[in-house]
């Protein structure tokens, strides 16, 4: 850190009149109920599509729309912050992702949902850098290790419930009520924030008169990050690339997106301030972030997914065998956020990805005999690695960035994570099926006529099927036909290992990046925003 910035934290000490625990749990409220929201609509969307009358394909919108307007406000969250102020923005975020989640509820149709789910998305969107800004300005360097556990808590296990939760409540009541629990909450963050949190007197708003609005750039940032969302949400479903609709969207995202770079890295007044990726350590946080997020949605993907298609599990099983990894967060995110006051942010991180790469490499030993306390554990040694991932590369994000830079900081990050979510779940879902295919055509070749094993196995089944009362010819049909059911499943069995060490190789060839970070000191010798 220069000493510059050193002397200019240590001339401003300004702390808040609130004890800033109060703040941390305040904020953390809304932001955990809108990452909650990006996973508990999934398991509802056939009922959604049954209640209003609507398509399979056509129903999935509704997970798209609200990842798209998140993924376009994150980034601009610190350049609308610095024109409204941050509490404000902030209360506005909440304000409209509690009304439009009201609305949702009451959607008399698709078409209508759909945009209210873009409201909500574009709400949900400034929740989580904005929260990461307070909390950096509220605690001192010495905490906000464990200020940034505290959120962590929020944004590492919400993902993880929220697929059970929506079930459960899908079952129990109706889909609605997937957006009508976030109106309680949403009413109590705004009055929490209302009441106790402030502007840092730093904080410098800037008047709109005297602001330039880059409307070029706001255009093909949305445009870019817009039809980037939508190819990575339903490009395996249209085949990638065989679908003209996704190629052309790609084309468009990726020629908006090298726009925006050109365009705002000359602009002198950006929306995205592209610059802080001259901090190595900044840039090299955002890696990691995306890996994060990219190894977390992907794996809570698969996982569930195994354990009801593979091993039988209902969805409220499988959500309980990962129950125990959300507590195993809950209990070590405290516990990094100490140590991070011990020890440098480097050390952990290595910790952290090593445990991660180990805990997918483990997974690559599932088999379809595995019993609910393999499955569990094999989450929890997952989560472990996780929690000493998630607070560290936030820590280190902003360790050598000045504090004016924390609203712009924070929604890359967030970007970061949540394009890496995306991401890992397009890849993970299209290795899935590519593989699954390879492996029914690999184990297809064994089964010649000539395999002694094969006649044997179907001999054995053709018995057991007529000793139920089936003619000759229909308990050979039965016979062929639980044998292709195996050999499906067992092909099913080993993308799923494919997947699993796919995940594990990304996330061992992280590792060299932790030391490519700059060296800084622990605790409060950090300064850590």
């Amino acid at each position: 850190m220069s000493s510059a910035t050193a002397t200019f934290d240590q001339a401003e000490p300004w702390r808040p009149a609130i004890n800033p625990w109060i703040i941390a749990v305040a904020v953390t409220l809304a932001t955990f109920m809108e990452v909650l929201d990006t996973s508990i609509a999934n398991v509802a969307l056939p009922h959604i599509a049954g209640g209003l009358s609507a398509g399979q394909d056509e129903s999935t919108w509704v997970l798209t729309s609200y990842l798209v307007s998140n993924a376009i406000v994150l980034p601009l969250s610190g350049w609308l912050s610095s024109i409204v102020g941050r509490k404000n923005f902030y209360m506005g975020c909440v304000a409209l992702f509690t009304i439009s989640s009201f609305l949702c509820g009451l959607a008399p149709n698709l078409s209508t949902l759909i945009l209210c789910r873009v409201l909500q998305g574009a709400g949900g969107g400034g929740l989580q850098p904005s929260e990461q800004a307070i909390l950096a300005d509220t605690f001192p360097p010495a905490k906000r290790g464990m200020a940034f556990a505290v959120y962590g808590i929020a944004v590492v296990t919400a993902p993880a419930i929220g697929p059970t939760l929506g079930g459960w409540i899908t079952d129990n009541f109706t889909w609605r009520w997937i957006f009508f629990i976030n109106i309680p909450v949403g009413i109590l963050s705004i009055l929490l924030t209302s009441r106790l949190i402030q502007d840092p007197p730093y904080f410098r708003r800037r008047k709109l008169s005297e602001t330039h609005i880059d409307f070029v750039g706001l255009g093909f940032v949305a445009l870019g990050l817009g039809t980037l969302q939508v190819v990575l949400d339903k490009g395996q479903r249209d085949d990638w690339f065989e679908s003209n609709f996704i190629l052309t969207l790609a084309l468009i995202a990726v020629v908006s997106l090298l726009f925006v770079i050109v365009w705002e890295w000359k602009n002198k007044d950006p929306i995205i301030d592209l610059h802080l990726f001259r901090d190595r350590t900044f840039g090299i946080s955002n890696l990691l972030m995306f890996m994060l997020g990219f190894a977390l949605l992907g794996s809570t993907l698969l996982l569930p997914l195994f354990m009801q298609t593979m091993l039988g599990y209902t969805a409220q099983k499988s959500g309980l065998a990962l129950m125990p990894g959300g507590f195993t967060i809950m209990l070590l995110l405290p516990l990094v956020g100490f140590l991070l006051s011990r020890y440098t942010p480097r050390w952990l991180l290595f910790v952290g990805l090593a445990m991660l790469s180990l805990s997918l490499f483990h997974m690559t030993n599932f088999d379809l005999d595995i019993d609910f306390r393999t499955a569990a554990m094999a989450r929890v040694i997952q989560a472990a690695g996780m929690a000493f991932l998630f607070v560290p590369i936030n820590t280190a994000a902003y360790a050598f960035l000045p504090r004016e830079k924390n609203n712009a900081a924070s929604g890359l990050m967030n970007l970061a994570r949540n394009v890496g979510g995306s991401v890992g779940i397009s890849v993970v879902t299209t290795m899935l099926d590519r593989r699954t295919q390879v492996h029914l055509t690999n184990l297809a070749s064994h089964l010649s006529p000539t395999n002694p094993a094969l006649q044997a196995m179907i001999q054995g089944a053709t018995r057991a099927m007529q000793t139920h009362g089936n003619s000759a010819a229909g308990a050979t049909q039965q016979a062929y036909a639980l044998v292709q059911a195996t050999v499906i499943r067992q092909a099913t069995m080993l993308s799923y290992i494919d997947c699993f060490w796919f995940l594990g190789v990304a996330i061992l060839l992280m590792i060299p990046m932790v030391f490519l970070i700059k060296k800084s000191k622990p605790g409060g010798g950090m300064a850590v925003h």
